[in-house]
């Protein structure tokens, strides 16, 4: 992999070590991925992107990210068997995976859960209640409302 696309323009340190959670943004679509990274950023997250499946793993294996936001319809390996394959390595089983997809239909809330997804998202979706989300996975993993380190996780 060369380099990482961070859009925060700034190294990020270890999982242990960050003064605010990293949140790895997956999207096939450019403007989608610029529009919740510009978001979250704003929002007061650190933000990494990936394009496609293989990238998503390649950055969440390198960057342990605290959460990653995973569009279900991706190129090559689609964002299903890349949840698949983060939650059953032992490296990554512990990141927080957000299903993002357009398709409504209760089968791929169910599907995206039994792949390892922990909250789905149908887009499109309001910005508050992406960062809703983010926020309630994140708490668990010792990170307060503020993005401060709460000494949980």
């Amino acid at each position: 992999m060369s380099g990482t696309n961070h859009t925060s323009g700034t190294p990020e340190k270890s999982a242990e070590t960050r003064d605010r959670p990293l949140i790895l943004v997956v999207d096939d679509f450019e403007d989608n991925r610029e529009m919740y990274a510009e978001f979250l950023q704003f929002s007061g997250y650190g933000v990494a992107q990936a394009a496609n499946g293989l990238e998503a793993l390649e950055k969440a294996f390198a960057l342990q990210p605290d959460l990653i936001l995973m569009d279900l319809s991706l190129p090559g390996i689609d964002g299903w068997e890349a949840t698949r394959r983060l939650k059953g390595d032992d490296r990554t089983r512990h990141i927080a995976v957000v299903a993002l997809t357009g398709h409504a239909l209760a089968g791929h809330s169910k599907g995206a859960r039994e792949a390892g997804c922990d909250a789905f998202i149908t887009k499109p979706c309001l910005p508050d209640v992406l960062v809703a989300e983010i926020r309630k996975m994140l708490e668990p993993r010792g990170w307060s409302a503020e993005n401060r380190r709460t000494g949980g996780g």
